[in-house]
């Protein structure tokens, strides 16, 4: 039984750590990424504004979720500093997610609108796309909490097979 108690010891050290490593990770890979929501219809929209450094990161990301979606009616775009539209699309599903160039330093904007007349409610983000280094953290945090789990299930098979 003292096997067994040790194995539950560690494996639920393993998964307290995962589950630290998973917060750490998502703080680290959304740093900079500017988020929102609200509602957007023919008279609303919703407009995210994210600051990029063209010497950062020379690629930017957005992400758009859309809540009861209907095809054709709602469109995105992305402005650089200059207020010119770097990207226009229709959106023809719930989750659309897409990069862009970053080519000057400043901020850029990520706007929804729609050509309905129900208000919808949209949920948003931009900001610069996460590096390598950064989503490995995510990863590993990942395959630490699934070592701990299949720890706590092997424990358990353990257990269970001894009692006999």
């Amino acid at each position: 039984m003292q096997k067994s108690g040790i194995m539950i010891i560690v494996s639920g050290v393993l998964i307290l750590i995962g589950l630290i490593l998973l917060v750490i990770g998502n703080q680290i890979i959304l740093e900079g990424v500017s988020q929102g929501n609200g509602k957007v219809s023919s008279s609303q929209t919703l407009t995210i504004s994210g600051n990029f450094d063209s010497q950062e990161s020379s690629i930017g990301i957005f992400a758009v979720q859309i809540m009861e979606f209907k095809d054709n009616i709602f469109f995105v775009k992305v402005l650089d500093p200059f207020d010119s539209e770097i990207i226009f699309q229709t959106i023809n599903e719930e989750t659309v997610e897409k990069e862009f160039d970053v080519l000057e330093t400043g901020t850029y904007k990520l706007i929804i609108e729609s050509t309905s007349n129900e208000e919808t409610i949209v949920f948003a983000a931009i900001g610069p796309l996460p590096d390598t280094g950064k989503k490995l953290l995510g990863f590993i945090s990942v395959y630490v909490l699934v070592i701990g789990m299949v720890g706590l299930i092997v424990t358990g098979i353990y257990g269970v097979k001894n009692r006999r």
